[in-house]
């Protein structure tokens, strides 16, 4: 086990970048600090920055996929009341188009002759 000491800025409040600073201790496994080295000649950044940025990816990442998480639910919640309102309107439309439907199958057009009405069905 390795140990590595880092003085991290507090991250709990709205500037990131305050004078405040905590030690963070951290253990890591043989393996997990020779890539964390790697990674850390690759970014060239110091320590307390690349931990300090991982921090905040993962919270903000943690945020995100919770935000997912809750509309996914809320849209499961939602879906039988969705479809009951679908189903109702679509009820109503056929009401309505079958009453369309009947009234275009029966037209009143004035005869040409005598200017009473006569009724024709189309068919």
């Amino acid at each position: 086990m390795v140990c590595i000491y880092l003085s991290l800025r507090v991250i709990g409040g709205i500037n990131l970048y305050m004078s405040t600073s905590k030690r963070l201790v951290i253990n890591l496994s043989e393996t997990l600090y020779n890539e964390f080295n790697k990674a850390l000649k690759e970014d060239c950044k110091k320590r307390s920055e690349f931990i300090r940025e991982v921090i905040i990816l993962y919270i903000s990442e943690k945020k995100r996929l919770n935000k997912i998480s809750e509309m996914e639910k809320g849209y499961r919640e939602m879906a039988q009341l969705n479809l009951e309102f679908a189903e109702m309107g679509f009820a109503s439309d056929m009401k309505e188009f079958k009453e369309y439907e009947a009234k275009l199958s029966e037209s009143d057009l004035q005869d040409d002759n005598n200017s009473e009405k006569r009724r024709y069905i189309l068919c």
